[in-house]
């Protein structure tokens, strides 16, 4: 128990010493100083413009104890995220979008499928995870000194003019789409309305974020805003909303999906996708097909390897050991029971062989009376029903209790020619009796001649 326990420790701090996010403890050498002051004192400060920072000795590592986690589900009811921000990229790498279409003040057709296109730099874009399981659970990431993500578009009726005083309601948007993909690889990106907007004012907005959907952080405070806006008009009598609309098709199965998820729990396997029915990891992997159909359960262990399969049905119950191999090869029909009860390999081979007329195989695969009864006729005959019985009975292993019948046969056979030949032998002791009654035959007859002369 000790050496497990000092295994496990010396596991623990070499993870720990690895750094690869796995360890439930805080590494000193990443508590940053900077949190530990409120900067009211400190260089830049001024008490009547700046609100007091919150302190920590050790990272916020404990901020969300006892709030609602995120953990990595969008939570409409408001949650806690204590996931670390991330790596930050330099001013020279900062992103900054521009929308080239539809251009500020343009006017389209209701109804017409359009493409909303955009530039931007300093993105290495199509990096997009599950949205519905993974959501703000990792921290920004920079590949090459870019920042890894991806930009969403959103689309939203201003009302009845392009310029509304009021701030627009963020539930409410006529088009979003999430750019999962790379584009041209040279920044320029596209999305697709297919099906067009319903006459109306609109505002065109980007969202640039992170590969798990938090929006982008940048190095510096004073800079030029990463993400970029157009209005536009769509004229028209078309009044259909898009189905990538909140209200549309797509959007309510998008907030449908997330809403269960949020029900089910963090990391929560897909029912009818990837970890239960059709894919390698959950679903043919871990739910119904490596380790439950396919591997452990019905497949691998339970019903192709342990229980059906291999070791259970194919291998230790039905195919190899118990009813192939032991029961149906061994036991019963190939080398055990087979062998022994019914007529296979060893008893039918052994006894039926060697014993002969004696068990005549044993129980059902020689002959109980005849071998009794005939004593060395028996004992090729029996000989042959057990290797008969055996291949009767033992057809995943009866091919070993017939090779082993067989062979106790030919024994068999040869034991009989020899008892058969010691019968008719005569010994030297026999042969001089024999001498002797042959030697008192003459005598007598000697005596009969003597007297009749």
């Amino acid at each position: 128990m000790a050496v497990k326990w000092l295994i496990l420790l010396f596991s623990l701090a070499l993870v720990q010493a690895q750094g690869d996010n796995q360890t439930p403890t805080l590494d000193p050498e990443v508590i940053q100083s900077g949190s530990f002051v409120d900067g009211s004192t400190s260089l830049g400060s001024d008490e009547n413009a700046q609100a007091k920072s919150l302190t920590s000795q050790n990272n916020f590592i404990n901020f969300c104890k006892g709030k609602t986690l995120t953990d990595g589900l969008q939570r409409t009811d408001g949650s806690c995220n204590g996931i670390v921000m991330g790596e930050i990229p330099s001013v020279d790498r900062m992103i900054s979008v521009v929308i080239t279409n539809p251009q500020n003040g343009d006017s389209i057709e209701s109804g017409q499928d359009f493409n909303i296109t955009l530039q931007v730099s300093n993105l290495e874009a199509g990096a997009f995870t599950n949205a519905v399981a993974t959501y703000y659970a990792a921290p920004q990431q920079l590949r090459g000194g870019n920042v890894v993500g991806h930009i969403h578009v959103t689309v939203q009726d201003t009302g009845p003019n392009l310029n509304p005083t009021q701030p627009l309601d963020p539930t409410q948007f006529a088009f979003f789409k999430g750019i999962n993909d790379a584009g041209d690889g040279q920044g320029g990106l596209s999305a697709a309305v297919t099906g067009g907007l319903p006459a109306g004012n609109y505002r065109l907005c980007t969202l640039t974020s992170a590969a798990n959907h938090q929006p982008v952080i940048m190095p510096v405070a004073q800079r030029g805003s990463q993400d970029d806006c157009v209005r536009f008009t769509v004229t028209g009598d078309v009044t259909t909303i898009n189905p990538a609309a909140r209200d549309g098709e797509n959007g309510q199965a998008a907030a449908a999906l997330a809403a269960q998820a949020v029900q089910l729990g963090p990391g929560a396997p897909d029912p009818g996708g990837s970890n239960n029915n059709n894919n390698d990891a959950d679903n043919a992997g871990n739910g119904n097909g490596r380790n439950n159909n396919g591997g452990n359960k019905n497949g691998g262990n339970n019903n192709g390897g342990n229980d059906n399969g291999g070791n259970n049905n194919g291998g230790n119950k039905n195919g190899g050991n118990n009813n192939g191999g032991n029961n149906g090869g061994r036991n019963n029909g190939g080398g055990n029971n087979g062998g022994r009860n019914n007529g296979g390999g060893n008893n039918g081979g052994n006894n039926g062989g060697n014993n002969g007329g004696n068990n005549g195989g044993n129980n059902n695969g020689g002959n109980n009376n005849d071998g009794n009864g005939t004593g060395n006729d028996g004992n090729g005959d029996t000989g042959n029903d057990g290797a008969n019985g055996n291949n009767e009975n033992g057809d995943n292993n009866g091919d070993a209790g017939a090779s082993a019948s067989v062979a106790a046969s030919k024994t068999a056979s040869e034991t009989a020619s020899q008892a058969s030949s010691a019968a008719s032998a005569e010994t030297p002791r026999a042969r001089n009796g024999k001498a002797k009654q042959r030697a008192d035959r003459l005598a007598r007859l000697s005596r009969r001649r003597r007297f009749v002369a």
